[in-house]
């Protein structure tokens, strides 16, 4: 008997959790930022090529869903993990702007054909077992283990940098957990993998994406038409753009703090003083955002209402947002890195929430297509604010572009305000998303 709140930790838990957790052996997203102003990049840069990547993977995100489809989520995820360890040593290898974008296409390709994908097969599982009723719970479970890699992350890329005296180095070395992933990926139970047809043909996939694609766009109309959709992706999709747009500026910030400690007086080499900050805090936001993670569930739960959970987030993240902005703006450099690690914290709270309220608003039948939708109209947004946010940056400061992307979030909240919806009975026999009706 299941306790309240609760789902069986079985082998795939274990395995799904370890997935998560060498997945975000990323070594490099502590040092991205500072990696790019080494390349010689602007901010505005640097935002460019993280919309480049934002619009490859929502251009790719329709014919891969149909490509694993087609071959099977299995294939689909070891295409993925190929497609990084190649954007990776990209990086490490050929240092230019133009062969950055290139490596941000493969980058793109391997989200592409892995997020959607592994969130599929994590669904499956959990409809199998019957545990769907606890989804927001184990996917805030799996997520805190992947923010749990991210803080081991952080320690093992901050020694790299710290002797190796160069941040280049932490993209060879996310090679190896990637490696080590494509082969737990194999180990997954076949009937996750989903219906496949090997022999379609590469024509075939083709038209099928075609088809997806005019599917997409009529679900996007739907969105459009319902209230209820369009202000939960306002709410979800928004609020994780701006994130998405912010959340590496802490490293500059981190960068600036270090120069002024006393204590690494003794070190001469710029890196080594940040790359020891960076993976003290690193891993100390990371080991927090774990939590916060897996606390979603208890937290939604007390706020009674999932709606009233995400809407009180939504704003709190408007205040920590400016606020980090101001005192950066004040050089308060410890109360600005103190709120960015609360937003981390924040937005590892508010996704699972949004997971879980996406996964009542659509029916059974439509729910792939509405998280798909989702994907990408958070995609749309961030490929808009990462260079607005690399613009302010670069002629006003880090500070003041922080500041206009909580006057963004703000502005948008009453659009992103999110009321508790009952479920028709109509609803209830999994209509097409774009019929539904307000």
């Amino acid at each position: 008997m299941l306790k309240k709140e609760s789902f069986l930790r079985d082998l795939q838990y274990a395995k799904f959790s370890l997935y998560g957790a060498l997945k975000n052996l990323k070594f490099f997203d502590p040092f991205i930022i500072l990696f790019f102003r080494e390349a010689g990049l602007s901010f505005l840069e640097i935002g460019v090529l993280f919309s480049v990547r934002e619009i490859a993977n929502n251009i790719l995100e329709v014919p891969t869903g149909v490509i694993a489809d087609a071959y099977g989520r299995k294939k689909a995820m070891i295409f993925s993990f190929s497609a990084y360890i190649l954007s990776f040593l990209i990086f490490y290898f050929l240092p230019s702007f133009s062969m950055f974008m290139a490596a941000m296409i493969l980058f793109a390709t391997g989200e592409a054909f892995r997020s959607g994908t592994h969130k599929a097969m994590i669904l499956e599982y959990l409809k199998i077992k019957g545990f769907l009723k606890y989804k927001v719970d184990y996917y805030g479970h799996t997520r805190g283990w992947s923010q749990a890699g991210s803080a081991i992350s952080a320690l093992i890329a901050a020694l790299l940098v710290f002797y190796t005296g160069t941040y280049r180095v932490i993209f060879i070395a996310s090679v190896i957990p990637y490696l080590l992933n494509m082969v737990l990926i194999l180990t997954y139970p076949s009937v996750l993998d989903g219906e496949k047809e090997i022999s379609e043909k590469v024509e075939s996939v083709f038209k099928r994406s075609l088809k997806r694609i005019s599917g997409t766009l009529g679900e996007f109309k739907g969105v459009f038409r319902n209230k209820y959709i369009f202000r939960a992706f306002i709410n979800g999709s928004f609020f994780d753009a701006v994130f998405r747009a912010v959340k590496d500026y802490l490293q500059p910030v981190l960068k600036q703090y270090a120069v002024l400690l006393p204590i690494f007086v003794a070190l001469e080499e710029p890196q080594k003083r940040t790359s020891l900050v960076i993976g003290v805090v690193y891993f100390l936001l990371f080991f927090l955002t774990s939590l916060s993670a897996r606390s979603s569930g208890k937290i939604s739960t007390r706020l009674s209402l999932l709606s009233r959970a995400l809407n009180v987030t939504y704003l709190i993240g408007v205040i920590l947002t400016l606020l980090s902005g101001i005192f950066l703006i004040l050089q308060w450099y410890i109360p600005s890195i103190v709120l960015f690690v609360i937003f981390y914290m924040l937005e590892n709270l508010k996704r699972p929430m949004n997971v879980g309220y996406f996964s009542d608003l659509f029916s059974n039948r439509v729910m792939a297509t509405g998280f798909s939708v989702e994907t990408q109209i958070k995609t749309i947004f961030m490929a808009v604010l990462a260079p607005i946010m690399g613009f302010l940056a670069d002629n006003f400061g880090v500070g003041f572009g922080l500041m206009g992307m909580g006057i963004l979030l703000f502005i948008a909240y009453p659009l992103a305000f999110l009321k508790e919806i009952e479920k028709t009975e109509e609803q209830e026999k999994d209509p097409p998303l774009q019929d539904r009706k307000e």
